[in-house]
């Protein structure tokens, strides 16, 4: 179950708002619903708050569907942290979920927008011998999925031109940004980036899901301008899984 809990860590890195960063209070609430073959798997809900120079985000999220039929999982998530000029320093990630009867949860505090502590609840089994450990290195600029976007893209070409540094707490990856080329583009008025996945530690070597992720997933992601200052926010996703494609969209809610 961790590592869905990753696969939706990864979603959530998508699809996190970028805030303004010069802005004295703004809030935004988005509604995401994925799908895959047209037939809804999952909804998620966002809010996220700038309060001077802090930043606050909330979600909840659940499966749907059928999906819900074969593993109803809900749960919640949230990072606070503040903001300085165009740096963003994490403070607090915070992951709860519920599959069937089996609770987890995910911790990571950090200080000074470094990495100070991480606590799952229960404890992780021993690691087997092809486990690639998380270093020290690996975590220096590395944030929750929740604030990794954050950071302002301050032009378009910007918002494809990036790589983004992400820990859940278990997993160490790298997200890659590349303009996405005139076919692939999504949606109307949206900027088409194409995302690869890059593992860097936390994993078992050789397993299939990252495998597949890091050398097969074709990984699409829309963005559309936030506000009037030039930054911008996720607004679609289309992510290749080995069942199907997986669709995401999401939409202002009131």
């Amino acid at each position: 179950m961790r590592r869905a809990a990753f696969v939706f860590s990864l979603g959530t890195l998508f699809l996190s708002h970028a805030l303004p960063a010069q802005a004295e209070e703004e809030t935004y609430r988005l509604r995401y619903d994925a799908s895959i073959y047209g037939l809804p798997i999952g909804r998620a809900d966002f809010t996220s708050e700038l309060k001077e120079n802090r930043f606050a985000v909330n979600g909840r999220f659940s499966s749907a569907g059928l999906a819900r039929l074969f593993d109803a999982v809900d749960g919640s998530v949230s990072a606070q942290g503040s903001l300085s000029g165009d740096r963003v320093l994490p403070g607090r990630y915070d992951l709860q979920y519920q599959s069937g009867k089996k609770r987890e949860s995910t911790s990571i505090r950090y200080a000074r927008g470094r990495v100070a502590e991480t606590v799952i609840t229960p404890t992780p089994k021993k690691r087997p011998k092809d486990w690639i450990a998380v270093s020290d290195k690996d975590l220096a600029g590395a944030m929750d999925p929740l604030s990794a976007l954050l950071s302002p893209a301050s032009s378009a070409a910007e918002v494809c031109n990036r790589r983004v540094r992400v820990f859940d707490g278990e997993m160490r990856a790298d997200i890659m940004f590349s303009p996405a080329s005139r076919g692939e583009q999504i949606g109307k008025d949206t900027i088409t980036c194409k995302a690869r996945f890059v593992p860097v530690s936390g994993y078992r070597k050789g397993r299939s899901t990252i495998v597949f992720l890091r050398d097969k997933a074709r990984i699409l992601v829309a963005f559309k301008p936030l506000g009037s200052k030039g930054h911008h926010t996720p607004v679609e996703m289309r992510i290749g899984t080995k069942v199907g494609t997986v669709h995401v969209s999401g939409r202002p809610m009131n």
